[in-house]
Order: structure tokens, then C-alpha cells, then sequence
């Protein structure tokens, strides 16, 4: 701590918070370049707020240097673990032992998503969390240099934190945040300068220290860009080691029904163009070239939704709670110009425009690290490079070395015309492997979650009116709420658990309908890719992995795997047109009021991923009413804390005007004119001091009471002569000694605080003395009365 004085104290340390707490709101606008959206930042410069309004409050009714800065850091503490450890859907106000664990599962998944997102990062709420605990940080570092230690200097360490990430990763937030950071900074510098007392000049040095500030970022600003254009500095730079993806996305290959929703990317993982038979056919099949045929006018338009989602690969074991890949080398190579498909019916054969509609899909690999190469779930001709295998068994490419960037395939693709009709007369399937796909895992409550099964589909006559009324009691809106926040486990059982909390992402509604089918002895498994992507200006699609999706594929006789969307649509967008209930299918009676009613709405430009991948935009939940009451409590404690610190200071506006001996001086001097004993300004506080001893001999009858005012008197006027002639306001004389030594054993604010009480008993003494009317004290030399000295 600086040995000049205590840590600052009064409007000063208001001022001196709110200056720390704008400089930590504007270093916090480095991370712009690297976080999406603006979320973070409210919740940040909220948290920063309120971690500052507590140690301030700590510091107006404390006088330890260290107290305001643990005060603060219990705030930030307590408020961390209420807002990032608190159950899903609800509320909580006291820490306990499960919250703070919650919390430390969200703070592990935040170092998971900076470790494994691109630039910029998403704005997901484990991500914030991380955010928010620097922000409250810096502004603990900043407050206690500023306020505490009074070292403004130091604070620019702290501030140079936050720009830290920036500037490594070679994404720089701009001018302006620079300049306000900067500008912030030299506040503080000239908060540190500004003089604690004394007044004379202090409007002098203000300006010039303002006047100083300005002309460094005006000449910044100016001489700034002539500089860098000289020969020597434009070849300098700092390193980038971010310039690009901080690395690749890869798909889990376990999925854990436990786990929430993890991180997000809007990095690019692939590009690609669909077209179809009017602008890719030949006629002759020459060279490999595959021929699509003429184009009807009844085709439907080759477009990315007609393609459907690209899938990586599929899960078949499931243990209760988490899926699991088991590999297989059955792999083989393929002829490129035949069929890829999960019907063997339809494997090696060339792609006919007569069994659909053909469409060709070319793809460019950007920053996706897989083994398993998406392709579309639909009967497809595969180009690509040899080292890719194809397993008949799943219907996947797979290859030992992962896919990397600018890698190129192309597919043609046979659409094949799916219909509400052709999937109703038709029988589940016997898929290679079946025992895998039928499979229930014998959970505790299996047979709860097979009868729930058999009540939703009780009016089904047909394995796909079962699946059709699986389907769309998922998707309604008012029996499930799509949640990125997994809520704790209730039993074993992880589809039960979901079928009781009515809350999840894609991965919860894909796994519990593929286990409820197979209940119903129709083979399902899971699936795992990507949903179609967002068109771009070139006329192409991109894929990001926020649209990183896991669905549900069920096995019927002749047709393979078929694709179901139970996940909500506000997530999905619309089913496939072949388990689209308003196109045409037939829902049994007991279902029409659960279908979801947002199924012809809008596709979202972002989708529900699978915790292994990057997820959605936002979660599906009504968190408006939280929002409301945390703002309204944070408002609250702002409001208390300044009524706090209001009234402290007024407690404390007497003693503070005897704070020093200058104004303990102006004090007497303003009481003693309402008794009619004034001196002009001309008149040295030594002549005064012969004055009032004169009123002192006069008014006092009691010696041993004059003695005392004419010993409080002198000791007041050296105090008052030693601050206004000594240097920098030393002590008086008769306690310089004891200053040193209380300086050197740390005790400097207590010492402070005995000598204004020793002001303000000075002041008393001697206005008691002087201000009672003469004839109130009889003299032996006097006649009866004397007149009195003042009015």
C-alpha cells in the first residue's frame, strides 16, 4: 500500500469506482471480435456493475484496504453460482453444495467450447460464464490498484488482460474500443495524480491533466498513421497465430443423454451445390459420367431441402443413458457410378430418373476433421478419393484419415418419391445386424417407457402410423419443451427421465423415439450429420456447425432406412414431406390435438445439434420472467447500496470537516463569527491566535479551562502553519515523530482517524472558551456586569 496515505475514502472512492468500472466495461469490448452476439457483454458489464457497487459499499463502511476487495470477490462468487448453477427451468436463490457443483460442470464446459470452437466463439451460456468471471476479475484487480493500494498504474495489467486473447488470435476489435480503453485508462492515471486535499491549484491541475489526456490520443490519433507508413514500421506485425480456425470440428461418436447442450461453431465445415437434371444431365453416360435423364416439369425443384440432411454416421447401441460406435471392418470399395443405399434392392444400380428425382450435389470439405464422410440418406452415386471404404452394413463412407480442408465429392442423388401411402402398407424391416437395432436396454423403467409407447400410438393400425404418431407427440408444443439444459437425472434411466421433465435438445427426442419404436418392434437407430444448409449469394449452400442434428431412421420392408423428425420444429422446421401430417397423412384420432402447431413454419437459419457438435442459436425456453426478476434484484441492491453509502456520508460530513488542520481551522473561524469574533483574510492565523487569547483571558473564569483552550489554541496553529508553510503539508511539529513511526508500522488510517478526532476536540475547547458572553463569567475587577463581546 503507498505509504502517503489509507486506501481512498469518501466521494473520492465513488468517483474513483465509477472510473474503474468504465474502464473494465470498455477493455471488455476486446473480446468483440471474438464472442458472437451481445448477450455476454450485458450480462458482463451487469456483473462488473454490481461485483463494483459491493466493494464500494465494503470500502464506505470499512476501513481495511483488503475487506471492499473480498467483498467483492464473495459477490462475484455467490452471483456465479446462482446464475450458472441453477437447476434448469427454475429459479434459485440460496448457493448449496448441487449448484455449486452445476456451476463447476458449466465452467469445465466453457474451457471445453474456447478449446474446441472457432473464431468468433458462440455466445452459449457456458462460454458467458467464462467471460463473465474475467470481467468480474479485471474489475477486482482494477479496484483494488486504483482504490486499495493506490497504484493506478497497475491497473493497466489488468485491463491489458482482456486484450490479451485478441491479440494472440489476430482478431483485433477496432479502433474504437482501443480508444475508449486508452481514454479510461488515463482517467485513471489522472484519478491516481489529482491531489487528496489540498485545494489551491487543484482546478489548475485537473485541466492540465485533462488538457494532457487529450492531446496524447489526439496526437495518437494524428501522427498514428504517417508513422506506420514509414519504411521499418510497416514491415513489423504482430503475430496471428488465430488467423484461421483455432481448430476442426469432429463429431462425437458417444452421446450422453446427461450431458447439456455443449459448444457452438458458425465456422464453415461444408459447401455445396445441388442441381438438377436440366442442368447436369448428359446422354450418353460416357467417361463414368452418370446419365440423369430429361427433367419433368413435375419434379419437384433440386434444392438442399430436397437433398435433406448429410449423415456422418449411426448409432445402434444404447446402454440406458449414453450411445456407443462399435467399428467394423467390413468395408469394401464401390463402383462410382452405382447406387450407395441402405435397400440392397437398390446397391450398384445406375441412379433412374424413373425411381425419383435425380439431383447432383457437390461438396467442398472447409473446416470439418471426420472420419465418416456425410453424405445424403437417400440412394446416392459417390465420387471421391480412393481412400474413402463404404460399409454396406450402416450405409457409410468411412476412411482411417479424417477429411480435410478443400476436400472435394460429388453425389448424384435418387430422391425417390416417398410417400404417407407407401410407408403405411409397409412392414418393418429385417436390416443387416437387426438384433442391434431392436434392442432395449433392460433399465429399470424399460417397461414404463415401453406402456407410454403403446399409449401414444394406441389408435395406430400400421408400423408407420405408430411412428407417425411418435413423431408428433414429440413435436407438440404443449407436451415438450425443446431446452439445451439437461435437468438431473431422476432414475437410471435416461429416456424415462426425459419423458418426465418434458425438456431436451435433438438428442433427447431422437433417442427416446427410437427406443419407444423399437418397444414396438420396429428396428430404429440414430443418426448423426448435418441439417441442409443456408443459401449463400453464389447459389450455393453452407453448412456451419450449428446445424451439426441427430434424428431418428426407422427400417421398413423395401424402402431401408427412413428418416423421422421428432425434435420441435422451431428448431427443425417442417418434417419430411413422407411424415408431414398436413400433407395428406392419415394421424389416428387420438392425436390431432398434440400435433405441434409451428410444423408449417418457417426452417430457422439455425438447428438443434447433438451435444458433440455445435448447437442451436438459442435455447427454446420462456426465460423472460427470470430476466425481469433478476434485473429488478439487481436493481434493488444498486439502489440499497447508494441509500448505504448516502447516508454514511452524512453521518460522516461532520467529522470530515475537521480533516485537516486547514479545515478544522475554517470551521472555528465560521462559528466564532456567529458570536461576533471575526478577523478579515488579511490576517495571519498567528495574529488571530493573539486575539483569541485575549478573548480566552477575558471569558474564562476558570484557569484551568483557559489553560486548556490556550493549549488546544497553539496546538491548532502549528498544526495550521506547518500544513500551510511546511512542505507537501507536513504534520505539526509535536507530531511529525509519531506519524513516521505509525507510517513505518502499517497503522497510518488509524492514526488518521485519532487526529481528526484530536481536530475536532482542538475546535471544541477553544470555542467553548471564547464564546460564552463575558458577563456570564464575573471577574474580581469587574463591577457587577461587564458588556458582553458580541451579539
Amino acid at each position: 500500500m503507498s505509504a502517503a496515505a489509507g486506501p481512498e475514502r469518501g466521494l473520492r472512492a465513488v468517483v474513483g469506482t465509477a472510473l474503474c468500472v468504465a474502464a473494465t466495461w470498455a477493455s471488455l469490448l476486446a473480446l468483440g471480435g471474438l464472442v458472437e452476439g451481445s448477450r455476454w457483454y450485458t450480462v458482463a458489464c451487469t456483473a462488473v456493475l454490481v461485483v463494483a457497487a459491493s466493494a464500494a459499499l465494503a470500502r464506505a463502511v470499512s476501513r481495511t484496504w483488503w475487506l471492499p476487495t473480498l467483498v467483492g470477490g464473495l459477490v462475484a462468487a455467490v452471483g456465479l453460482v446462482l446464475r450458472y448453477g441453477s437447476p434448469p427451468g427454475r429459479p434459485q436463490f440460496l448457493p448449496d453444495l448441487d449448484a455449486l457443483a452445476r456451476a463447476w460442470d458449466v465452467a469445465r464446459e466453457g474451457v471445453r467450447v474456447v478449446n474446441d470452437s472457432y473464431v468468433p466463439m458462440p455466445d452459449v451460456r457456458p462460454g458467458e460464464m467464462l467471460v463473465v468471471l474475467g470481467a468480474v476479475g479485471v474489475v477486482l484487480l482494477v479496484d483494488a490498484a486504483v482504490l486499495a493500494v493506490r497504484v493506478p498504474a497497475l491497473a493497466g495489467v489488468a485491463l491489458l488482460a482482456l486484450w490479451v486473447p485478441a491479440i494472440l488470435l489476430g482478431f483485433p476489435a477496432g479502433a474504437l474500443p482501443l480508444a475508449l480503453t486508452g481514454l479510461a485508462y488515463l482517467a485513471l492515471l489522472a484519478f491516481g495524480a489529482a491531489p487528496q486535499h489540498a485545494r489551491a491549484g487543484r482546478a489548475r491541475r485537473a485541466g492540465a491533466a485533462a488538457g494532457a489526456g487529450a492531446a496524447l490520443v489526439a496526437l495518437a490519433l494524428v501522427a498514428g498513421p504517417p508513422l506506420m507508413s514509414v519504411p521499418g514500421w510497416a514491415s513489423m506485425s504482430l503475430p496471428r497465430f488465430g488467423a484461421g480456425p483455432v481448430g476442426p470440428l469432429e463429431l462425437s461418436s458417444e452421446l450422453d443423454l446427461r450431458d447439456s447442450l455443449g459448444q457452438r461453431s458458425s465456422q464453415v465445415v461444408l459447401r455445396y451445390t445441388v442441381t438438377g437434371a436440366e442442368d447436369d444431365g448428359t446422354d450418353d453416360g460416357e467417361d463414368g459420367a452418370v446419365d440423369l435423364g430429361s427433367a419433368d416439369d413435375d419434379d419437384p425443384v433440386a434444392d438442399a431441402r430436397l437433398v435433406g440432411p448429410l449423415r456422418a454416421f449411426t448409432l445402434a447401441t444404447f446402454d440406458g443413458r449414453s450411445w456407443e460406435r462399435t467399428e467394423t471392418d467390413d468395408l469394401a470399395g464401390w463402383d462410382p457410378a452405382g447406387l450407395l443405399a441402405s435397400d440392397p434392392a437398390l446397391r450398384g444400380l445406375p441412379p433412374d430418373p424413373a425411381a425419383g428425382t435425380l439431383a447432383t450435389v457437390e461438396v467442398q470439405v472447409g473446416a470439418l476433421s471426420e472420419q465418416r464422410l456425410p453424405v445424403t440418406t437417400f440412394p446416392r452415386t459417390l465420387d471421391a478419393a480412393e481412400d474413402w471404404q463404404y460399409d454396406a452394413a450402416r450405409d457409410e463412407v468411412v476412411s482411417d484419415d479424417p477429411t480435410r480442408d478443400g476436400e472435394r465429392y460429388a453425389m448424384v442423388v435418387q430422391v425417390p418419391d416417398l410417400t404417407a401411402d407407401r410407408l403405411r402398407d409397409a412392414a418393418p424391416g429385417t436390416p443387416p445386424q437387426a438384433e442391434l437395432y431392436t434392442a432395449v436396454p433392460p433399465t429399470t423403467n424399460a417397461e414404463d417407457v415401453a406402456r407410454t409407447a403403446r399409449e401414444v400410438t394406441a389408435e395406430a393400425t400400421t408400423p408407420y402410423e405408430q411412428a407417425l404418431a411418435l413423431q408428433s407427440w414429440f413435436r407438440s408444443a404443449t407436451n415438450f419443451v425443446y431446452d439445451t439444459r439437461v435437468p438431473p437425472a431422476r432414475s437410471q434411466d435416461a429416456v424415462w427421465d426425459f419423458l418426465q421433465t418434458r425438456r431436451g435438445y435433438c438428442v433427447q427426442f431422437s433417442t427416446a423415439m427410437t427406443i419407444m419404436a423399437r418397444s414396438l418392434d420396429i428396428p430404429a437407430r440414430v443418426a448423426v450429420g448435418f441439417l441442409p444448409g443456408e443459401a449463400d449469394d453464389e447459389g450455393g449452400y453452407v453448412v456451419t456447425g450449428r446445424l451439426a442434428h441427430a434424428w431418428p431412421e426407422l427400417y421398413f420392408e423395401g424402402l431401408g432406412w427412413v428418416r423421422f423428425e421428432p425434435t420441435p420444429a422451431s428448431q427443425t422446421g417442417p418434417p419430411p414431406v413422407w411424415a408431414n401430417p398436413f400433407t395428406g397423412a392419415t394421424v389416428p384420432a387420438s392425436v390431432p390435438d398434440e400435433v405441434d402447431r409451428d410444423q408449417a413454419a418457417p426452417v430457422p437459419s439455425a438447428s438443434s445439434t447433438a451435444p458433440v457438435a455445435d448447437g442451436p442459436s438459442g435455447p427454446g425456453e420462456d426465460v423472460s420472467w427470470l430476466v425481469v426478476a433478476l434485473g429488478t434484484g439487481v436493481g434493488l441492491v444498486l439502489l440499497a447500496a447508494a441509500a448505504g453509502i448516502g447516508v454514511l456520508l452524512a453521518r460522516r460530513a461532520r467529522v470530515q470537516a475537521y480533516l485537516t488542520p486547514e479545515r478544522a481551522w475554517a470551521t472555528l473561524r465560521r462559528r466564532l463569527a456567529r458570536r461576533g469574533i471575526t478577523w478579515s483574510d488579511a490576517t495571519t492565523a498567528r495574529a488571530a491566535a493573539v486575539r483569541l487569547e485575549d478573548e480566552i483571558g477575558r471569558r474564562s473564569s476558570d484557569v484551568t479551562a483557559a489553560d486548556a483552550a490556550r493549549a488546544a489554541l497553539a496546538s491548532l496553529l502549528a498544526a495550521v502553519e506547518a500544513q500551510r508553510y511546511a512542505p507537501q503539508g507536513a504534520a505539526a511539529p509535536q507530531d511529525v515523530a509519531s506519524t513516521d513511526a505509525d507510517r513505518r508500522s502499517g497503522t497510518a488510517g488509524t492514526r488518521g482517524s485519532d487526529r481528526t478526532e484530536e481536530l475536532a476536540g482542538w475546535v471544541e475547547t477553544i470555542r467553548l472558551a471564547c464564546t460564552r458572553p463575558v458577563s456570564d463569567r464575573p471577574r474580581a475587577d469587574a463591577g457587577p456586569s461587564a458588556p458582553p463581546a458580541g451579539p
